[in-house]
């Protein structure tokens, strides 16, 4: 059975940049996976893509040699299960505030004893290289568990959630978390307190030898953050690549471009 080497070197310490996939198309995917990134997410939160294609996009990226995660759009156990089921190395769950949200995201990507993961499908054995048995006997230790920290809640209770036993991440999503921690009458906090709230999640992390990551939007930025000891951070995605690289070309052609397009 194939092993999950970006679970393997986050464990070890060792930092691991990867990438969000944003289109719903295999073609995009098998050619991102063969950029050199170690993991691609496909992001089923903010993006159009239906089961049937992400488990085809699952599939191009493990074959290429890359790790292909999943990002559902919430912690629920049948979305968990399906992305799982339809062949993803991981998942990652967005807005983790509480103990039992993320107890309850844990359990639903691990089968028994240490979670409630139904037993049936072959996809994922396929996606692994190995028999259907011998993926259910051992994806408990190969399958990522990545829990988002996204609200000023999420941060309260960063310690007690990544002290839980199967966590092997924590991502930081920028954007929510800026925006909920906007005060009543819509002031937006200032970049000192965003950031004294990133450096909470990262001093959370490290008092747990839990590794946390971020999203950047930049190598110099990811370089910092690398610096300070995050460990999963994702460059932009494939999406934000394809459109600023295109903005740059028009730029040049001293055409009219609009701003802000895409975020990440």
């Amino acid at each position: 059975m194939k092993t999950n080497p970006v679970k393997a070197a986050l464990a070890a310490g060792q930092p691991q940049v990867g990438t969000w996939l944003s289109f719903g198309d295999v073609f995009t995917a098998r050619l991102m996976a063969k950029t050199g990134f170690p993991w691609l997410t496909v992001d089923l939160e903010h993006s159009p893509i239906d089961w049937q294609m992400a488990s085809m996009m699952f599939a191009v990226i493990a074959d290429a040699g890359c790790v292909p995660l999943a990002r559902v759009p919430r912690g629920d156990h049948d979305l968990i299960k399906r992305v799982l089921d339809g062949g993803a190395f991981g998942v990652v769950i967005p807005m983790v505030n509480t103990v039992e949200q993320a107890k309850i995201a844990i359990a639903a990507a691990k089968y028994p004893p240490q979670g409630n993961r139904s037993i049936g499908g072959s996809i994922p054995a396929q996606n692994f290289q190995t028999p259907t048995g011998e993926y259910y006997r051992r994806a408990n230790d190969e399958i990522l568990v990545i829990l988002q920290t996204e609200s000023p809640e999420g941060v309260d209770n960063a310690e007690a959630i990544y002290s839980l036993p199967g966590v092997d991440a924590i991502f930081v999503g920028p954007n929510d978390l800026f925006w909920q921690m906007k005060k009543p009458d819509g002031t937006e906090p200032t970049p000192e307190e965003f950031e004294a709230m990133l450096q909470r999640v990262l001093a959370a992390g490290k008092k747990t030898g839990t590794p946390v990551g971020i999203h950047c939007q930049s190598v110099t930025e990811i370089q910092h953050r690398i610096s300070e000891g995050w460990q999963f951070l994702a460059l932009q995605s494939e999406l934000k690549m394809m459109v600023t690289k295109a903005q740059e070309l028009v730029q040049e052609l001293g055409l009219t471009t609009a701003d802000d397009l895409v975020r990440y």
